[in-house]
């Protein structure tokens, strides 16, 4: 048996929910932001005390709420298709809130909806297989399917899967919670060397899912240096154009002003063209200048309410002057890095003249 279409249909699964989830997390993160930035301060954190800014808050928890049950709709739908997104919401629900185990309350979040997701659209998959009676199958993906793939996964979930899936969530929780000074900067360099490696890629989008994972249970930190993380990379390139203008061709230059208004936004593909044309000198400078940024984000404490991430998200941003210094700073150390890096156009055009001609079997002089 080849796993690796599973796998592959997996992770394709995973990042359809995401992309589906996203819309509910972004509103509730918004309307969170909004809410706790008018309430005041206090020992235990922001108390709202507007009942405006309380019923806002309400419908940004509500949008939270949903988050969960989507992502595991999703997975399951992208899997089994139309039959597996109902059973995978309810599952996804089903993990998103406590269940009594020998009377203790049990969550697993994040994890246990994701999982749950996954084996809703197998299982649904599976009996979408069964050889049965027009009249049966008139009724199966509305009654038969949702009804015993809810009753099997959700039993199974309660009485096996759910102890071991909340003490890992737990424990992460705990963990990110709990980080501070040398832990804390570790985590931000593990966050910027490898969240924008693949340039919003898979890799990328599974540091981003970790980091909602942990939104979800109210940690924020390491959202806010994701979103640190995005804008770096577009935005040390276009610098790194205006800095070392004989580096690069007129093309270039002209490409790297889009890159840079989109890493303002948030949108770190914009750098894909240039990583792509000389991933040897890119690559390095903005994975540098990402953990450089994200250190900074990690010293200054920086929380986003919101997955998304650039100069645009400020308004939802804790500790403002931190965040836009983080990726300032990490912006410059990338430009500054590529600039070394690469060589005048001049010597760049004489090494690519020497590697034709030694392909062609020219004599290189």
């Amino acid at each position: 048996m080849n796993i690796k279409p599973i796998l592959k249909e997996i992770q394709k699964s995973f990042l359809s929910g995401v992309s589906f989830m996203m819309p509910a997390v972004v509103a509730g993160g918004i309307m969170l932001a909004i809410s706790l930035a008018t309430g005041e301060k206090s020992e235990t954190g922001v108390v709202v005390t507007s009942e405006l800014m309380q019923n806002i808050n309400i419908l940004g928890k509500a949008a939270f709420a949903m988050m969960i049950p989507i992502l595991g709709g999703y997975i399951a739908y992208s899997i089994a298709g139309k039959p597996g997104l109902a059973p995978g919401m309810i599952l996804g629900f089903l993990a998103n809130n406590p269940v009594m185990i020998n009377e203790v309350e049990v969550k697993s979040g994040f994890l246990g909806a994701m999982l749950l997701g996954v084996a809703a659209g197998y299982f649904v998959k599976w009996i979408k297989t069964w050889k049965v009676s027009k009249t049966i199958k008139t009724i199966l993906p509305i009654l038969i399917i949702p009804t015993i793939t809810v009753l099997v996964l959700g039993m199974l979930y309660i009485y096996v899967i759910a102890n071991p899936l909340a003490f890992l969530m737990n424990s992460l929780t705990n963990i990110m919670s709990s980080l501070n000074g040398s832990s804390a900067i570790l985590l931000a360099v593990f966050i910027g060397l490898f969240g924008e490696v693949d340039m919003g890629g898979p890799i990328t989008k599974s540091v981003s899912m970790f980091t909602l994972a942990l939104m979800n249970e109210g940690v924020y930190e390491p959202n806010g240096m994701f979103r640190i993380a995005v804008a770096i990379p577009p935005i040390g390139i276009f610098l790194a154009t205006l800095f070392f203008k004989k580096k690069f061709t007129e093309g270039d230059r002209d490409a790297a002003v889009a890159a840079g208004i989109m890493g303002c936004i948030g949108i770190t593909e914009g750098a894909i063209p240039f990583v792509v044309s000389d991933i040897k000198r890119i690559l390095p400078s903005t994975m540098i200048g990402t953990a450089v940024g994200c250190v900074i984000g990690a010293i200054g404490n920086v929380r986003c309410f919101v997955p998304h991430g650039g100069f645009i998200v400020l308004p939802v941003v804790e500790n403002k002057i931190w965040f836009v210094a983080a990726i300032v700073i990490g912006s410059l150390v990338t430009a500054g890095i590529l600039g070394f890096l690469k060589p005048s156009l001049e010597t760049e055009t004489k090494e690519v003249v020497k590697k034709s001609m030694k392909l062609t079997g020219e004599k290189v002089k």
